[in-house]
């Protein structure tokens, strides 16, 4: 070509580049040029949905990309046009073709170069070019290599720092003219993309780099055309060119690799195609250098050790500084920090899938930027900038080598990636009500939720429109940021501990150190990535924490609670992915224990005791596995072995061996949870008999005058009474000597009764003293008699709990639990059942009766309604009153019934129904709920084991412990006055041997914990 030619082709080049630039009003941070249409002579399909995905998303990573092709009707660019359809119904649904191809939000520009007059389109740029010298594809050629040479501010809006823009050649289908477009691209160190599986000159391009004997072979089938050996010669030429530069080449398998996977083979390719420009530069240098060397004064080895001394000296920059260095001016420690901050003026990308990413995943600023601190060396400076926008974008890989190089999270990022990640962005956060995580939590604390969501993202748009009252949303942004109560930091952390609905602790800062008030540790990202869902980063942070079970459990607990309320407001696929985040961390934790069980069993057993607050939460991991029913935690071997240390208080864990260790270790045997278990259940017995006897004497015969039958009687009461201190010290935990279950008092006694067995004890004391007011206010001796019977015989059903310890009884008991449960619900069914059919029954037979609530509460005629109907459940035909020829009932007011048939036909569907349909049904049920309980009765069991454990732990049996309440009282009044010295004495540095032991085995539990999180790393 001519020297006139090529600057006409250069200002056509240009004047087209300025053109799409008016057009889009953007410059690019992305190119993406699509070529390949062809004609083929070859019936081929190939995934094209997959193309077009792989496509929008890496064009999404990109920034502002374009996205340059023919536009004609030909395969290829109509799949790219297609493409873009889609994007825009996706981006901005209804309103696609209203978003113009200048609007600020249509991040991705498709740009249409052709030679032939084509109509006009308000979301497509359209380009006609007039290329009188090589045809089309030269002019592209020609643009693509003028795009490549062109700057842009990628960092930020300041011309005096820019780098080249990048461009990627995707390689679609094509004929022999796209392999040469190909291997000139190449030549001009243009990175380019093979789709592999699109067929034709794609597919050969690879079959040459991989079998090049196959060359003719595979030609003939792919192109589907004869092949003269003048073009077969040219089409290898071309072919050896591109293996020559098969460096710079990346290959996308549209049949097996993910669509999120181009993204980062594009970024591979670009970088490849830069650092390849650099190492020529350099040793073109070092060449022109050795030729000055004279050869007689110095050896070959000399030679070579200076050559690549000099190599080493030019090429220690990295690819970024040596592209800025090349377009901008001096660069200093704030130009640099100016630089990685700009990029949050960037538009947001979707959040990038970690399995799929590379360093040189687009967008490129993650690389840049990386490459800017090592070489800067400001990672105390700049790193948080960096940091946060790979959690926003879910760069776990910069997440975790950035943590792994000490760089820290500030207070004040935190409210900005609370407001860009969790905040639903369509949704007004006072007005709608959405399915997104921000509503969820907006129902569980609406003032945190409101600080979390709503308050930063509210005062900024605020300022941005420079309102006369920007001071005051400047104040609430600082508080937001810094103020120990009012900081996103610690709204978070209170949200926490209502999910888990546990009392707060003091979450203020407690610090001085002015960088540790200033800085995040990774417990507040790890509370940000629960929140957020973020499965990566919550165990990136998770593994650099401590107390690793502890909080893998706090994690696993507030998952599986915002899934549930996820679920209850039917937003099901959001509920699934939190459930199955929390089943990851509890999979994680039980990783854990089996490691610190193989490796420490001693200590394995410890580590389930020991305390820590997470996120204003104090509690250990077995008390937190067993207030929410994490049965596999509390079965697990490191609780078991927990369980019988403290059972046995440290003695033999053997009956006999126990028993015999009463006369050598008497204190230690009597204090045992086991002794006085037992004990206990013993008085209880006595209670029993005492009881029984006192209900079966008269009380107004002489044997209850002489006194006996009194003795029982108030041997029952005081009892009774010591018996309700201790269960109202269980439930509300006030004279325990260690208080685990930290709690508001509602949600103490919610929780107290929840459970089946302290449901039982309740209604056995509330029946005892209903009985005793009837006995000694009302007076009335048959009711009294039949209330104490009725409260005896709850208490014969409380006593069934001795026998839960048992390992082979105890699930017996449980199944009977459950299956109480199953029986409620088809009582609720059966109810309405029998009561309809009840009501038919009467109405036919009695069709005048008008005194149905006559007499006394035992006389009314409901009970005749109930009566009949439900004990045909249990075959009971009673056809004498079906027919109507019982005798009349005393509660029918002489009224005899009247014969109907159809009170017959009612009744043979009536026990049809139930004997066929209900009875067999809670037989069914009855049946799931035995072989669920059979499956887990090891696990449910030792959870049962667990509350008698606990309670034990502390309990001292009725009535003894009337006589040690006031020495408890007293000592509980003790330890609160001198709770503040106890703490400061035990975590002090001069503490006594004692208590610096325990906090040694403690941080080495810590410790190991942490060892054995890091072997499991990414293995669950």
């Amino acid at each position: 070509m001519s020297m006139d030619e090529c600057s006409k082709n250069n200002s056509n080049v240009r004047n087209t580049w300025e053109e799409i630039k008016n057009e889009v009003k953007v410059t690019p941070t992305m190119v993406f040029s699509v070529i390949g249409d062809s004609d083929s002579f070859v019936p081929r399909p190939w995934p094209r949905t997959v193309f077009q995905t792989a496509l929008i998303d890496a064009a999404k990573c990109g920034g502002e990309t374009w996205i340059l092709y023919s536009g004609s009707e030909q395969c290829v660019s109509k799949a790219v046009r297609d493409a873009y359809l889609k994007y825009g119904n996706r981006e901005f649904g209804t309103k696609n073709l209203k978003r113009l191809k200048d609007d600020t939000n249509r991040h991705i520009k498709l740009i249409s170069i052709t030679d032939t007059k084509k109509k006009g389109n308000p979301i497509e740029t359209v380009v006609q070019c007039s290329c009188e010298n090589g045809g089309l594809d030269s002019f592209l050629l020609e643009f693509e290599k003028f795009v490549s040479e062109q700057e842009v501010s990628f960092f930020s809006q300041r011309n005096d720092f820019r780098m080249p823009i990048p461009i990627a050649i995707i390689v679609c289908e094509g004929d022999v003219q796209t392999v040469a477009h190909t291997a000139e691209a190449l030549q001009h160190r243009l990175p380019v993309i093979i789709m592999k599986g699109s067929g034709k000159a794609a597919d050969l391009i690879l079959v040459y780099l991989e079998r090049s004997d196959e060359l003719r072979k595979e030609a003939g089938i792919l192109f589907g055309m004869k092949f003269e050996d003048t073009l077969f010669s040219l089409l290898k030429k071309y072919l050896e060119i591109i293996r020559e530069n098969k460096d710079l080449v990346g290959v996308f398998d549209l049949n097996f690799d993910d669509p999120l996977k181009l993204s980062s083979i594009i970024g591979e390719a670009v970088v490849s195609c830069w650092s390849v420009e650099k190492n020529l530069t350099a040793n073109k240098q070092v060449e022109k250098d050795t030729t000055q060397i004279p050869q007689e004064t110095t050896s070959e080895e000399t030679i070579n050790s200076d050559v690549l001394k000099d190599s080493l000296a030019m090429t220690s920059s990295s690819i970024t500084m040596q592209q800025l260095k090349k377009n901008t001016m001096k660069l200093e420690k704030i130009t640099i920090k100016k630089l990685i901050e700009s990029y949050k003026k960037q538009p947001r990308r979707d959040v990038l899938d970690p399995s799929f990413t590379s360093p040189t995943s687009l967008p490129l600023y993650f690389y840049f930027g990386f490459q800017l601190l090592q070489e800067s060396n400001q990672w105390e400076e700049c790193g948080h900038i960096l940091l946060l926008e790979a959690l926003k974008e879910n760069r776990c890989d910069y997440v975790r080598v950035l943590l792994d190089r000490g760089v820290k999270l500030t207070k004040k990022n935190l409210p900005e990636l609370y407001a860009q990640t969790v905040t639903c962005e369509t949704c007004k956060f006072k007005k709608h009500d959405c399915f997104h995580m921000q509503w969820i939590l907006k129902q569980i604390l609406p003032p945190e939720a409101e600080t979390l969501c709503y308050k930063y993202a509210h005062a900024m748009k605020r300022i941005q429109r420079k309102e006369s009252s920007s001071d005051k949303y400047e104040d609430i942004i600082k508080n937001l940021k810094y103020d120990p109560n009012k900081s996103v930091a610690a709204s978070a952390k209170r949200l926490c501990c209502k999910i888990l609905q546990y009392k707060a602790l003091n979450i203020e800062e407690q610090n001085t150190n002015e960088e540790a008030m200033n800085t995040s540790d990774t417990s507040d990202i790890l509370l940000w990535a629960i929140f957020a869902n973020r499965k990566e980063i919550a165990e990136i942070c998770w593994l650099r924490g401590t107390d690793h079970i502890l909080s893998g459990l706090i994690c696993s607990v507030l998952l599986h609670k915002l899934s549930k309320r996820a679920l209850r407001v039917k937003e099901h696929c959001l509920s699934e992915d939190l459930e199955e985040h929390a089943k990851l961390f509890e999979q994680r934790c039980i990783k854990i224990m089996d490691g610190m069980y193989r490796e420490d069993t001693k200590h394995a057993a410890k580590a389930m005791d020991d305390e820590a607050v997470i996120w204003g939460v104090q509690t250990s991991p077995l008390t937190i596995a067993y207030e929410n029913f994490m049965y596999e935690i509390v079965a697990h071997t490191c609780s078991r072995k927990n369980m019988n240390r403290k059972w046995y208080n440290k003695l033999p864990p053997n009956l006999i061996q126990f028993f015999k260790s009463a006369f050598q270790k008497k204190k230690q045997f009597v204090t045992a949870p086991l002794t006085k278990y037992i004990f206990n259940y013993m008085m209880f017995f006595t209670v029993l008999v005492a009881y029984s006897a006192f209900v079966l004497t008269s009380i107004h015969t002489d044997y209850y005058k002489q006194g006996v039958g009194k003795i029982f009687e108030y041997y029952v009461y005081i009892w009774a009474f010591g018996d309700f201190v201790e269960e109202a010290i269980s439930c509300f935990g006030v004279l325990k000597s260690e208080s685990r279950f930290r709690r508001s008092y509602l949600l103490r006694i919610k929780r107290y009764l929840n459970d089946f067995w302290n449901a039982v004890d309740v209604l056995s004391y509330i029946l005892l003293i209903l009985a005793l007011v009837v006995r000694h206010a009302v007076e009335d001796i048959p009711v009294a008699r039949r209330m104490f019977s009725f409260s005896l015989l709850i208490m014969y059903l409380r006593f069934l709990e001795v026998f839960l310890i048992n390992h082979k009884i105890g699930p017996t008991l449980i199944m009977i639990k459950e299956m109480l449960k199953d029986l409620l619900r088809f009582l609720l069914i059966a109810f309405f059942v029998v009561l309809g059919v009840g009501i038919y029954y009467h109405a036919n037979q009695y069709p005048d009766y008008q005194n149905f609530w006559s007499g006394g509460w035992t006389e009314w005629r409901i009970w005749d309604l109930i009566y009949y109907p439900y004990w045909q459940i249990y075959a009971e035909i009673n056809l004498e009153y079906l027919q109507a020829e019982e005798p009349i009932s005393p509660g029918s007011n002489n009224i005899p019934p009247q014969k109907d048939w159809s009170v017959v036909a009612v009744a043979a569907a009536y026990l049809l129904f139930a004997h066929l349909l209900l009875v067999n049904l809670v037989i069914a049920m009855f049946s799931y709920t035995f072989e669920r309980v059979q499956k887990n009765s090891e696990k449910l069991w030792w959870y049962e084991r667990y509350t008698a454990i606990n309670d034990y732990t502390w309990r001292i049996p009725s009535p003894i412990n009337l006589l040690c309440t006031p020495c408890r009282i007293s000592r509980k009044c003790k330890e609160i006055t001198c709770c503040t010295q106890d703490k400061k004495k035990i975590w002090s540095n001069d503490g006594e041997n004692e208590d610096r032991q325990t906090v040694t085995t403690k941080e080495y539990r810590t410790e190991l914990q942490r060892m054995i999180a890091c072997s499991i790393y990414n293995k669950i």
